[in-house]
C-alpha cells in the first residue's frame, strides 16, 4: 500500500512539474533556487571526504568549484569573466567585490580556478548550515561575527599573516549584506584595514547588475548573463590608515562605473534596455511612458482625455504605473509547454536575446 502511493506520488510530480514549471514564474524562481542550493548541499556531503585528507586548505575550493558550477548551466545563468589575468596573479590581495545575491556565490564557482589561492570572508551563522558550513571550514573560509566589530575586525587581521605567507587571496562583500537594489551602497571599511595595515593591493571585482534576469520582490528568475570583471589593482603601498576613507571612496567610484557601463552592455546585446533601474540614455521618457501605459493603462480625468506632450514623463505617471516600469522586461506570464530545465524556452539569453520581453510589450 505504501509503495503504491508512493508510486501515485512520482507519477503526480513527474507530470505535474513541468506544467507548474512553463506556466508560473513563481514556480521557476523557486525552483532553480532549490536546484542551486541542492547541488551545493549534495556535493558537500560528498567533499567532506575528500576535505579531511587536507583541512582548512583553500585549495579545496577550487575542487568544490568544479562540482558546483555544474549548476550555472543547469538554471541558465552565463558568466562572463574579464580581467582574469588580475585574478590569477600569484600574489596575495584583498579581493572587494559587490554583493547582490547568493548567486553571487555561484559565479565565483565558475571562476575559482583563475583565482587559485583564495578564501572568503563569511558571516558566522553560515558555519552552522550544516553541510555547507563544514565544508567550507575545511576549504579556509574565515568565519566573522558582524554583530561584534571588534572580534571580527581581529579575525581579519589575524589572517593578515597567513594571505603573505602562502600568497593568498581575501575575497570580502564590503557591503556586508546582499542588496537587489540595482546599485552599488556604501562599503564598510574592515577590508580596507587589512589592505593598508598589511600593505597589500586592492583587486574591485563587479558584478553586473542582476535586474537584467532576476526580480526577488516578483519572484522572477529568467535565462541571465553576467559579466564579472577584475579591474586592475589598486596598491596601498605607502599608504595609512588616515588613508582609508579615501581609498574606499576611489574604490567603490571605479565599480560604480563599471557596474553602470557593464549592465548597460548586457541590456544592449541582449535587447533589454529599459528593464534596469534607471532606462538607458536612448529611451526616452516618452518611449518609457508608452511602454508602461500599454501594460498599466493610465488614469484619465473627466476633464482630460489626451495626455500633452510635455506632461509624458515617469514622474506625471500613476504610481502603480511608475512602479511597473522597472520590470517591464521580465517574462512572468506562462510559457509552452516543452522545457524544464535548460530547454528551448530557458535557453541561455546568447541563443535566445529575446527571451526576457513580455509578449505585451512588444510592438511594431
Amino acid at each position: 500500500m505504501i509503495s503504491s502511493y508512493a508510486e501515485l506520488f512520482l507519477v503526480c510530480a513527474v507530470i505535474l512539474l513541468p506544467i507548474f514549471y512553463e506556466t508560473s514564474s513563481k514556480f521557476r524562481y523557486f525552483f532553480k533556487f532549490f536546484v542551486y542550493y541542492a547541488v551545493v548541499i549534495l556535493n558537500s556531503f560528498l567533499l567532506i571526504p575528500i576535505f579531511l585528507f587536507r583541512p582548512c586548505n583553500v585549495r579545496n575550493l577550487v575542487l568544490a568549484g568544479k562540482f558546483c558550477r555544474v549548476a550555472s548551466p543547469i538554471i541558465s545563468i552565463k558568466w562572463e569573466v574579464r580581467g582574469a589575468e588580475h585574478m590569477s596573479a600569484d600574489r596575495a590581495m584583498v579581493l572587494v567585490a559587490n554583493h547582490q545575491s547568493s548567486l553571487d556565490i555561484l559565479g565565483m564557482f565558475d571562476f575559482w580556478h583563475l583565482m587559485d589561492k583564495c578564501t572568503v570572508i563569511a558571516k558566522r551563522e553560515l558555519f552552522y548550515a550544516w553541510p555547507f558550513g563544514l565544508a567550507a571550514w575545511l576549504s579556509g573560509l574565515i568565519f566573522i561575527d558582524r554583530r561584534h566589530a571588534e572580534r571580527a575586525q581581529s579575525a581579519m587581521n589575524d589572517s593578515t599573516k597567513m594571505l603573505i605567507e602562502k600568497r593568498t587571496k581575501l575575497w570580502v562583500f564590503p557591503e556586508g549584506t546582499r542588496r537587489t537594489t540595482n546599485e552599488i551602497h556604501p562599503f564598510k571599511k574592515g577590508a580596507f584595514h587589512v589592505a593598508v595595515r598589511s600593505q597589500l593591493p586592492i583587486l574591485p571585482i563587479v558584478y553586473s547588475s542582476y535586474h537584467t534576469f532576476l526580480d526577488d520582490r516578483q519572484k522572477v528568475m529568467n535565462p541571465g548573463h553576467v559579466i564579472v570583471t577584475a579591474l586592475p589593482p589598486i596598491e596601498t603601498t605607502g599608504l595609512t590608515v588616515d588613508d582609508i576613507p579615501e581609498l574606499i571612496e576611489r574604490t567603490r567610484a571605479a565599480m560604480i562605473e563599471t557596474f553602470k557601463a557593464s549592465t548597460k552592455e548586457v541590456e544592449n546585446r541582449f535587447n533589454l534596455s529599459g528593464h534596469a533601474m534607471h532606462p538607458g540614455k536612448e529611451t526616452t521618457m516618452t518611449e518609457t511612458a508608452r511602454a508602461v501605459t500599454s501594460v498599466v493603462p493610465p488614469r484619465t480625468s473627466p476633464s482630460s482625455a489626451t495626455i500633452k506632450p510635455k506632461e509624458t514623463s515617469t514622474t506625471n505617471l500613476p504610481l502603480e504605473t511608475s512602479n511597473c516600469r522597472d520590470h517591464l522586461l521580465l517574462d512572468t506570464g506562462p510559457r509552452k509547454i516543452g522545457s524544464l530545465i535548460g530547454g528551448a524556452n530557458d535557453a541561455s539569453p546568447i541563443k535566445e536575446p529575446t527571451a526576457y520581453r513580455r509578449k505585451d510589450v512588444q510592438r511594431d
